[in-house]
């Protein structure tokens, strides 16, 4: 007779679970679960005001601390437009700290890779002409990310990305001599640096506490924010 159990290690068998849960593990504990529930719209709703900001402030009107600031070109002002630089522009700032949502294996090759990477072109756009559509292709790279997050595109395609924003961040010193283009890259070294940490560290260890309903959510936010960006490119 044929038994209506039928086969234990198939009934056994776990269910695979989701992309993004495979990317961030969460506990099984019924505590854990809920105090997620509750924080992750909570978290969510935390982030509203960078974003506002980040749709308000188009990456065409970030200022250089220059003209901010009225510095003259010399070492001091290319070091803190080093510094300044990517946290003035929205495009720059969304894409180094969106980073951390991506579940990076290594993180900390990452970050190496991605600084070299970053800075190698910052310093080729200084004596390379950069390509035509540069800041369109920037803004885009938000989208590619939020695809990266849900699992459409592959990982490496933000190194690619990242080169773009480091050619496009060569740009304001241009004509500058070599001493403050030397300290601006000293400074956006520092700057880059100090974000990507913060996103493979800070914003990572927050998005595992994410269910993935909301880190869909965000994912989606990141492509409509560069698609924004995009149209101001296009439509200025």
């Amino acid at each position: 007779m044929t038994s209506l159990s039928g086969d234990p290690a198939r009934l056994r068998q776990p269910a695979r679970p989701t992309q993004l849960a495979h990317r961030f593990p969460q506990s099984t504990s019924a505590t854990s679960g809920s105090r997620r529930i509750t924080a992750g719209p909570i978290a969510l709703v935390g982030l509203v005001p960078l974003l506002l900001v980040s749709l308000l402030t188009a990456p065409a009107s970030a200022h250089h601390l220059m003209e901010v600031f009225g510095l003259r070109e010399g070492a001091l002002a290319g070091f803190l437009s080093g510094l300044g630089h990517p946290l003035l522009g929205p495009d720059h700032l969304l894409f180094l700290l969106s980073l951390g949502l991506v579940g990076l294996q290594q993180p900390l090759r990452w970050v190496i890779a991605l600084l070299t990477i970053g800075l190698g072109s910052t310093a080729l756009g200084l004596v390379l002409p950069v390509l035509p559509g540069s800041e369109l292709l920037v803004a885009l790279s938000l989208v590619a990310t939020g695809l990266v997050v849900l699992g459409r595109w592959p990982r490496w395609i933000l190194l690619p990305a990242i080169a773009l924003h480091g050619s496009v961040l060569s740009q304001p010193v241009l004509g500058w001599s070599i001493s403050a283009q030397m300290v601006y890259l000293l400074g956006l070294l520092l700057s880059q640096g100090a974000l990507l940490i913060t996103a493979v560290t800070l914003v990572r260890s927050w998005a595992r506490g994410l269910q993935a309903a909301n880190l869909r959510l965000l994912a989606g936010l990141l492509i409509g924010i560069g698609a924004t960006f995009a149209w101001t490119q296009l439509v200025p």
